[in-house]
């Protein structure tokens, strides 16, 4: 039975210095100008020495070939297609930029001198600024040994001498090519696991969450101070720890500390420590949370609940790195990643002389909000389904279903109480729902029956202006859209213009 057809070379139109690297090429070019890559399949030929199952496991990759040695290219393009590959040739650094930049590669083989010594390097921070994710292979001649190993330090993936044994330059390029193709399947997989648990445990894939993420992959590997401000129940441990886990100390202590509800002495005490002897009942000595925490992260949860005394001794360690037990006048220097966290308004605080200003700017390094979750209704759904599978997986039964009744008017709640609000009432609905159906009778009268002034419930229609109806109902169509402007027009049937010009006159975003 005959192979199967493989692309065996890919190409764009000819410019200055580029060799095809085939048979016949330049007129099915021709005839193709200006559209764009051309690949042209064959039924190749293999090595007898190459069984079925060699075959099987070759993982096909696009790569890119540079060598001024046009013969040499050839012969390197050659044995790669015929085991598979897709292969482009350029004779010079300055058109393998070109290829970079608007191609696609898995490898890059380039030659470590070419039309000058350092031409393989360019090729290869070439490679690394416009194909990052792909893997270069340099090709070097005896006496570039020594350059050939900078380029390892550079990033290269591996080199190989001139003259190339073809069986060893194959399955390097091979190795190379799988190690891409893994990276791929594994950055596939924690996306998945990322649309289905969230990022670091944070569940959203709204506008103002994609921006916390970012803030938290951006700020995370630093060792900035960062505030995260945010109603209470929007998730701010758990960004905190993902900022943690985010950094250079995830394999260190992350320590957790409410700073809300506590006395000054206590609160003296579980920060900073004592020395035995210190107070009536020291009887050994205790170190504190800054102590605890040394070489990790620090969460302070409800800073601004902190006393004002206080606030002026942890200024003075995130000043100079320092704590003193109580008892002692000894100074130990602790390395602490700090991560602070409120509900409350600090610079309303500072006006009112609640909050030190000087403290407020050193934990300000970067501050991420939390946003509540009534700004961003197109996340409920993702929350309520997670909620509702994590809380079915603890009873060991089957998720059920949330009728579009019950949604919408989950949806059109304002939650209070956010996230953890919203996943208690799910928790409760779960445990309390029998069959595999939650339908809106199955929510809890003080959300089903809660009546905002603003909003128009459609069980009682007596008496209620047309206006109104029109406005509730794009409103929650809305609502169950998640905001898309085109959907909420086809479900409405009226026209995107139409639509626009509502949400207008109501006042609607």
């Amino acid at each position: 039975m005959p192979h199967p057809p493989i692309p065996i070379i890919q190409t764009r139109p000819p410019s200055g210095g580029r060799s095809s690297g085939g048979i016949g090429f330049d007129r099915v070019i021709g005839e193709v100008y200006g559209l764009g890559v051309v690949q042209l399949w064959l039924h190749p030929t293999y090595p007898v020495s190459m069984s079925q199952r060699d075959l099987h496991d070759v993982v096909h990759a696009q790569i890119l070939v540079v060598d001024d040695e046009a013969e040499h290219a050839d012969t390197m393009a050659e044995a790669l297609r015929r085991i598979g590959h897709v292969c482009t040739i350029v004779t010079s650094a300055a058109d393998a930029e070109e290829e970079l930049k608007y191609g696609n590669f898995d490898v890059v083989i380039t030659d470590l001198s070419m039309e000058a010594e350092d031409s393989g390097m360019k090729v290869l921070k070439c490679t690394h600024e416009y194909q990052p994710d792909a893997e270069a292979i340099m090709v070097t001649a005896h006496g570039d040994i020594a350059t050939a190993k900078a380029a390892l330090q550079g990033g290269a993936y591996d080199f190989i001498e001139k003259p190339l044994d073809l069986d060893v330059f194959r399955n390097l390029v091979q190795r190379a090519s799988e190690t891409v193709r893994l990276r791929n399947v594994n950055t596939k997989l924690q996306d998945r696991v990322e649309s289905a648990w969230g990022f670091e445990g944070i569940i959203g894939e709204s506008p103002a969450i994609r921006k916390v993420i970012s803030m938290i992959r951006q700020v995370g590997p630093s060792m900035i101070p960062v505030l995260i401000t945010g109603e209470s129940g929007t998730g701010k441990e758990l960004v905190a720890k993902a900022l943690h886990n985010q950094s250079k100390r995830s394999g260190k202590r992350y320590v957790t500390f409410n700073c809300a509800g506590q006395s000054e002495s206590l609160l003296e005490d579980q920060l900073f420590g004592h020395a035995r002897g210190a107070f009536t009942g020291a009887e050994k000595d205790r170190e504190g949370v800054f102590e605890y925490a040394d070489h990790g992260t620090l969460f302070l949860d409800e800073i601004g609940d902190m006393p004002l005394a206080m606030q002026s001794k942890l200024l003075r360690v995130l000043e100079s790195g320092e704590v003193i037990r109580l008892g002692t006048n000894a100074a130990q220097h602790v390395d602490v990643r700090f991560v602070s966290a409120t509900n409350r308004d600090l610079k309303t605080l500072i006006d009112d002389d609640g909050f030190r200003e000087d403290l407020f700017f050193r934990i300000n390094g970067a501050e991420i909000r939390l946003p509540p979750l009534r700004e961003r209704r197109e996340d409920i759904p993702l929350l309520i389904n997670h909620a509702a599978g994590r809380y079915s997986a603890e009873l060991e039964r089957p998720a059920p279903e949330f009728t579009e009744p019950a949604m919408m008017r989950l949806l059109s709640y304002n939650w209070p109480g956010n996230v953890r609000q919203l996943f208690n009432v799910v928790q409760r609905m779960i445990v309390m729902t029998e069959g595999n159906q939650v339908d809106v009778r199955d929510v809890p009268d003080d959300i089903r029956l809660h009546e905002d002034d603003e909003h128009v419930h459609l069980g009682s229609l007596a008496g209620i202006g047309l206006d109104r109806l029109e406005k509730e109902a794009i409103r929650q169509t809305l609502l169950m859209t998640g905001a898309n402007r085109e959907q909420t027009a086809e479900i409405l049937g009226i026209g995107e213009r139409t639509l626009y010009r509502k949400l207008k006159e109501y006042g609607l975003k």
